[in-house]
């Protein structure tokens, strides 16, 4: 099949690949890395992360012989790095001794990653595509268990050349990057029409061994593509295992069987093709996988957190119950290989070619990656659940934690089913009788509510999340569902001794928060917070049937707002007011954790204070997002979140002391998460003051982009994806307490920001805010997406395209006209052209 080109959004030069690695991997399957060079890395196939995890033996290489012309091979790869030049025994990267291709680049608009191979001394050139399908709004086409590897080959010689590119890979079954167990391991020739492949068993292997399952290595073979295949490589010593299967793919393009008897045996599969002078071709291989025995993470706490540790019980992966046989999976997407790659690129393209600035495309884009990383699963029951971030063997921090998880919401605006699993799990399960809601929700299902410690900025978050969900649904019966459990995670905060127990509308008590301390007294972060739930719990309690209850959260929510107006903004920023309390037992118990936060509740350490803090106004970001709106003064919101531009943002950070992590370095740009005037910090402030975290950057970016600030937001996004470079880190793998940290996904906000559209399932409203843009818009719904394009000439006043459909639309607002439809379910595929002549007021 010949493919169609894919959108680019950045190219990265050879001086930037050594750190890329571009996940190839559906949503809760696990993934492998496609490296900045052509080199495969990062498998996180087998249930756990296995950052620089990879077998003995994985790599493509392409030979290639001109007519009267001696053969040449080449691995599919671009120049070492000199890093990797130097070790003990030589250099230590894998497969160092392979000819590889002078020049190298890598081009990419996730998830489609491009490595342009060329050498001047080699007849063809190459370029190694590699994606898994993303279409949003369809969890299932996303969910699927495969890499896509194909090589595009274009013979620059003027003679006709014969063409063979041969995949191997060991048998790893068995092995994760934590488990090292063969057993049995034996890998089976299999073919179909179009396809042949090897599939890697390990019969042998304990039952329910977390790393115990299939793959299947196969390439398209269509009827100009001759296959040849070995199961086993040589079992020889002194490397000539590989010399020998160098030797046989020299010899003639095709790969003659072998006996293989190691633990471990290593398999190839090659496509042979002849190219005329000029011509190009493809060869398409696919990776395909099923590790079905996925264990809980330990649901007690154990120590550091972010130690994630992982219980006996199996939960199983919802992938592996849809597709447990990785060669009828491989089928299945050769198959459907033209359709998925036509809707992921129609996907892309969506996003790729609206008029958002580069940064803002690149940074929504790219970390829509840690959805598909080992970061988020779907156990086999259908629940889905993330870890905050993994390390490179474990989870980071369990239980789809509400503080964390709250700051993003490209869930619920791409893939409905992801956020309304959240929703269930947080107020169905994970709260109690009495409103506490524990924030990290534990596994199996009967140990939901073993956390018992409630974060108040992520309870409150939970609660916009709901009502967000609710309104791009309509879905009443959702509502019905959760609302009572809701109102009680509301109920909750006027408890004796809770956040607000005078019932004024303020934050008072002791808030344990996303900066794992608790904050003593009211402060910005949680009080914007908490404002914003009032708003989502009013208007959720008016839509279900509830007006006293909408009435009481109005008026908290008014004398909330005018008392956080008046006592915290300090005439630049909103600032913490420190409340000591003389009697710890009178704090309700929930709210403090043991040993994270201040040990004397009489004199807390570890507190904000008059710091300015880079998300001080995260509630008013949430809200704006949403359409709640306003929540305080919008005078002091501006001079607040500019104030944190001002202060905190650093375009070098040679001379910057950080006792912490750091994620920003030397002549690096960034914004501190906290600045403090001279003589006004505390000695001991709370713990993560003097780092730099992406998704708090992006919070407080999107924050300008809400006021009209457009260049300061600009700013602060273009900082951030110039420190993920390729060179000094992974484009695809934004860290904090982990690589691929959830809450960097707050980038997609920006995003959601500059395009202005907002939808209601409840009242089958599409809104177009009157944008002074002129360009392209990108719209979702968290079940369709589309786009809309302002007309170009007097009648037509825009075109609303729906990719991923159904829409249900009664009216379309623009700036302030409405326009009805002919029909108000729109298809995919579908266009409506809104014309002048049919708005009304």
């Amino acid at each position: 099949m010949n493919s169609i080109d894919w959108p680019v959004l950045r190219s990265y030069d050879s001086q930037h690949l050594e750190r890329i690695s571009l996940p190839l991997g559906g949503i809760g399957t696990g993934t492998l890395g496609l490296g900045g060079r052509g080199d495969l890395r990062d498998f996180e196939l087998g249930n756990r992360p296995g950052k620089g995890f990879r077998p003995s033996t994985a790599f493509f290489a392409v030979r290639a012989q001109a007519a009267g012309q001696p053969a040449q091979a080449m691995a599919v790869e671009g120049p070492l790095p000199t890093g990797l030049y130097e070790g003990a025994f030589g250099s230590p990267a894998p497969n160092h001794g392979l000819p590889r291709f002078r020049s190298c680049s890598f081009d990419a608009a996730y998830p489609f990653g491009q490595v342009r191979l060329q050498d001047d001394d080699f007849p063809l050139a190459v370029t190694l595509q590699g994606f898994n399908p993303l279409v949003i709004g369809d969890v299932e086409t996303s969910s699927l268990p495969v890499a896509v590897l194909r090589h595009r080959l274009t013979n620059r010689s003027a003679e006709t050349v014969q063409a063979t590119v041969a995949f191997s890979l060991t048998n790893f079954v068995g092995a994760n990057g934590t488990e090292d167990q063969a057993g049995e391991n034996q890998n089976t020739y299999r073919t179909a029409a179009g396809l042949a492949g090897v599939t890697m068993t390990a019969p042998g292997l304990p039952h329910h061994a977390e790393a115990a399952g299939e793959m299947t290595m196969a390439v398209l073979a269509p009827e100009n593509v001759r296959v040849s295949h070995r199961t086993g490589w040589a079992d020889l010593s002194w490397g000539n295992s590989l010399l020998d299967f160098w030797d046989d793919l020299l010899e003639d393009g095709r790969l003659d069987e072998r006996v293989s008897e190691a633990a471990r045996p290593t398999a190839s599969i090659a496509g042979q093709v002849t190219l005329a002078a000029g011509e190009s071709t493809e060869l398409t291989f696919l990776l395909t996988w099923s590790f079905p025995h996925r264990r809980a993470w330990r649901s007690e706490e154990y120590g550091g957190i972010n130690i994630g540790e992982y219980s006996d019980a199996i939960v199983g992966n919802a992938y592996a119950v849809a597709h447990p046989d990785s060669w009828l999976t491989a089928v299945e997407v050769k198959d459907r290989l033209a359709d998925l790659e036509a809707a992921t690129v129609d996907c892309i393209r969506s996003v790729v070619e609206t008029d958002a600035p580069a940064e803002i495309r690149e940074a929504a884009l790219f970390n829509l990656s840690t959805l598909r990383s080992p970061t988020v699963f779907q156990t086999a029951a259908g629940d889905y659940y993330g870890w905050e971030g993994v390390g490179d063997r474990e989870g980071s921090c369990y239980g789809t934690c509400t503080h964390v998880w709250g700051y993003e919401f490209a869930t619920s605006l791409l893939f409905a089913p992801i956020a309304r699993s959240f929703r269930y799990t947080q107020f169905a399960r994970c709260t109690d009788e009495a409103g506490l809601m524990s924030f990290r929700a534990g596994l199996p299902l009967e140990l939901s509510q073993s956390w018992k410690l409630a974060a108040a900025d992520g309870q409150m978050a939970c609660l916009v999340h709901l009502y967000l969900d609710w309104v791009l649904s309509g879905d009443d019966s959702m509502l019905r569902d959760l609302w009572p459990a809701a109102r009680r995670t509301l109920e909750f905060c006027w408890l004796p001794g809770g956040w607000d127990a005078d019932r004024d509308g303020v934050m008072e008590g002791v808030q344990h928060n996303t900066m794992d301390v608790e904050y003593y007294g009211p402060n910005p972060q949680m009080g914007s917070w908490y404002l914003a739930a009032l708003r989502a719990a009013e208007e959720l309690a008016t839509a279900a049937g509830d007006p006293e209850f909408a009435s009481y959260c109005r008026k908290l929510f008014t004398s909330g707002s005018e008392w956080v107006d008046e006592h915290l903004f300090n005439g630049s920023y909103y600032r913490h007011e420190v409340r000591p309390v003389a009697d710890a037992d009178a704090i309700l118990p929930g709210l403090r954790h043991r040993s994270m936060g201040s040990a004397d509740t009489a004199e807390p350490d570890l507190q904000l204070a008059d710091g300015c803090l880079v998300d001080q106004l995260v509630g008013q970001y949430a809200a704006t997002l949403v359409g709640l709106g306003e929540l305080l003064d919008p005078r002091q919101v501006n001079s607040a979140l500019l104030a944190v531009r001002e202060r905190n943002f650093r375009g070098d950070f040679t001379h910057h002391f950080n006792h912490m992590r750091s994620f920003v370095l030397g002549n690096e740009a960034g914004v501190l998460m906290c600045s403090y005037d001279e003589d006004r910090r505390p000695r001991r402030p709370f713990p993560y003051f003097n780092e730099v975290m992406t998704g708090f950057e992006y919070t407080a970016a999107t924050g300008l982009l809400q006021i009209g600030a457009v260049d300061e937001g600009r700013e602060i996004i273009r900082a951030i994806r110039d420190r993920y470079d390729g060179a000094k880190r992974n484009p695809f793998d934004e860290a904090e307490c982990g690589h691929h940290y959830a809450r960097a996904m707050a980038s997609w906000s920006a995003f959601a920001t500059w395009n202005g559209i907002s939808y209601s399932g409840v009242t089958r409203t599409l809104r177009i805010e009157d944008r002074p843009r002129t360009g392209r818009a990108f719209w979702s719904t968290g079940s369709t997406f589309g786009t809309w394009e302002p007309g170009d000439d007097a009648e037509t006043v825009g075109l609303l395209h729906v990719l991923g459909g159904p829409l249900a639309v009664a009216t379309l607002i623009v700036g302030d006209l409405h326009y009805s439809p002919s029909t108000e379910l729109l298809t995919t595929g579908s266009t409506w052209r809104v014309t002048s002549v049919s708005a009304r007021p």
